[in-house]
């Protein structure tokens, strides 16, 4: 068990948490949640002893192992398996000692090594590292690839590994499924409600607490309270105990106000100074129960585009790769005349080197509306694809057609590195509008919540979501009516998730997403296109369907549940059946039915509540009716909407 009594932390100046009291048990895995900054990974710190308490105590066991994920992976000349090995330090100078006992042809020496890798279980450590390298997206002919040769997020990865490979009691996990994809979270999911010690992790994925956690830890305005449960019972629960703390406050202040009001009247009287007096202390004794304080929600928006064409772009019978005229081309916004990059020296030549293909015979088309999900394991050309889109990488063969308007907006993983350092938000809109005046940036800033100072401050002093949510500001400026976004959701906390979804939602363009947030993908995606095996085909099922088969898949080996070739690009494609815009219409008035259908019924049972008429009178009632008539307007609108359009 692990102990916090009376704990406070202070990190510098600013004191983090304080008046601490609870208790972690074995076997729990508990996920810390809390706005950006207060204090998320100095707890971490502090249970791995890096950081003292300010005050109080915290009580580990004895001999308790901690595992936890390096921030950095020097670059090691060792193969990717090794490292992950060197995770299980005991185990790993077993298989030293016994290599060196037998190049020295000490047989003694290797008899004793492999009773030694015996009682530690290492000979099958080669086994479950490389089962951990591929649950996180390594392929095989990688595992004896040096640690060197690796980028900076499949080293982040390999730290993962090398932490999982660690024997512990303790596991300490900051934002794990940054840097995974989606195949590599849900690989993680599973393989963390094996693991039998204490799992406590810090995440901004609403999806993946659900399928881990059974206790939230909610820090928060320098407190620390412990939920049981995933991450949707904690809001059920913070909702309900924010209910109650309000009506005990508004029955305290009423209770209050009646007091007062008796001790003002008669204090002065002598026949009721004994009563005036007996309320004074009454009043005293109240318990001063604070007012809910509401957190002001963070509302952005991605403006209406300039010019919305219906057919924006489209791939036809493409192979999509890394060629010898392949280059990065930074971020942001691009039209169709920005976007071509240099052709090779003699284009009307054949390429004698077509380079590396990683997408064949792709069709794939775009229209105004559209909103696609990308799945599929990492490395399967998911941002090839993206790329391919966006005019990044030109085609090794067939056409890509775009609209004379067509406008992206581009979110790759690189992004927010793009970025110029030394220059404040400000500067960076600056550099996009030279011509606009600065309170219209000040504006537009303010509702990405850069507001006052903060908008004039340098990025270099920025976290990665702030940094993020910037590099999204700065498309969102441009107004595009096609947004490509390649992993958006890194370094974003929940409540920032939570407004891009609004957010993408409204956006009237068209959206093509990957991300590994199952919440995100489910909320703004109502299509799903599988890149795998070299194609791009419709996926036939939802996230769950996807999900299952990845299990089916590690399980035994069987192929991909049915899918979808697109049908082949034509330059001017008939439209047959329904009308595929009318289709997503029905779609999202049904969705939005539904909702109605539940804020009706939380409506009726607020007012059928008895309690409504005692604690918050006639004016709490009259605001519900209203609530109540308009929201049985909409729903007439929108079936009378549905009537027609089906």
């Amino acid at each position: 068990m692990i102990s916090f009594r009376n704990f406070a932390l202070r990190r510098g100046p600013r004191l983090l948490l304080s008046q601490v009291d609870l208790a972690l048990h074995a076997g729990w895995r508990v996920g810390v949640i809390g706005r950006n900054g207060c204090g998320k990974s100095s707890l971490f710190a502090a249970l791995m002893g890096e950081l003292e308490a300010d005050s109080g105590a915290l009580e580990l066991p004895a001999r308790l192992r901690i595992a936890s994920v390096a921030q950095e992976t020097p670059s090691l000349p060792d193969a990717a398996l090794d490292f992950v090995i060197g995770g299980d330090a005991a185990v790993a100078q077993a298989l030293r000692e016994e290599a060196d006992a037998t190049a020295r042809e000490d047989f003694e020496a290797v008899a004793i090594a492999h009773q030694r890798l015996g009682d530690l279980g290492g000979y099958d450590a080669a086994a479950r590292a490389g089962r951990l390298l591929h649950g996180l997206g390594f392929a095989p002919e990688t595992h004896a690839r040096a640690v060197s040769t690796f980028s900076g997020g499949w080293r982040v990865r390999l730290n993962l590994a090398r932490a999982l490979m660690t024997p512990s009691d303790l596991l300490l996990l900051d934002e794990p499924t940054n840097h995974l994809d989606l195949d590599a979270v849900l690989w993680l999911e599973q393989w963390l409600l094996k693991y039998p010690g204490m799992l406590m992790l810090i995440s901004h994925d609403r999806e993946f607490l659900d399928g881990v956690a059974s206790h939230i830890l909610h820090l928060h305005d320098g407190r620390a309270k412990l939920y049981a449960g995933d991450y949707t019972s904690f809001e059920r629960q913070r909702a309900e105990q924010l209910r109650q703390q309000q009506i005990a406050h508004d029955k305290e202040q009423a209770e209050r106000a009646h007091l007062q009001a008796f001790i003002d009247r008669f204090r002065a009287k002598a026949t009721k100074a004994r009563q005036a007096q007996s309320r004074m202390k009454r009043l005293e004794k109240l318990a001063g129960t604070e007012a809910v304080r509401a957190e002001r929600a963070l509302h952005i928006a991605f403006a209406e585009p300039a010019k919305l064409p219906t057919s924006l772009v489209r791939l036809a019978d493409a192979d999509c790769g890394y060629g010898p005229a392949a280059r990065d081309s930074g971020f942001g916004i691009r039209d169709s005349m920005q976007q071509e990059l240099p052709a090779l020296a003699n284009p009307q030549s054949p390429i004698p080197n077509p380079g590396h293909i990683v997408l064949h015979g792709v069709d794939f088309g775009l229209e105004s509306g559209d909103r696609i999900g990308l799945l599929g394991p990492n490395g399967a050309g998911k941002s090839t694809l993206v790329k391919s889109l966006v005019g990044e990488l030109p085609l090794l063969a067939g056409e890509r057609s775009a609209h004379p308007d067509l406008r992206i907006g581009y979110f790759a993983q690189h992004t927010v590195e793009s970025l110029h350092e030394g220059l404040s938000p400000m500067e960076h809109l600056r550099l996009l509008a030279p011509g606009e005046g600065q309170q219209a940036f000040r504006d537009f800033l303010g509702r990405w919540n850069f507001a006052g100072d903060r908008a004039f401050e340098p990025v270099d002093g920025f976290s990665g979501g702030e940094r993020a949510r910037l590099a999204l500001a700065l498309i969102a400026w441009q107004r595009p009516n096609l947004l490509l976004l390649d992993e958006p959701t890194n370094h974003l906390d929940l409540d920032m998730r939570e407004a891009l979804a609004e957010a993408l939602s409204d956006f009237s363009g068209a959206i093509v997403l990957v991300s590994h947030d199952r919440h995100l993908i489910g909320l703004v995606c109502d299509r799903f296109w599988r890149v795998a095996n070299g194609r791009v085909e419709e996926f036939d099922g939802d996230l769950d369907a996807y999900a299952a088969w990845l299990r089916s898949r590690a399980a035994d080996g069987e192929a991909a549940p049915k899918a979808v070739k697109a049908p082949a690009a034509k330059a001017a494609p008939a439209r047959r059946g329904p009308d595929p815009a009318i289709a997503r219409r029905i779609r999202r008035i049904e969705s939005r039915l539904e909702e109605i259908r539940g804020a009706r019924a939380a409506v009726e049972a607020a007012l059928a509540d008895p309690a409504l008429y005692e604690t918050h009178g006639a004016q709490r009632v009259a605001e519900l009716g209203f609530e109540q008539a308009s929201l049985a307007r909409e729903q007439d609108a929108l079936e009378t909407e549905w009537l027609d359009l089906a």
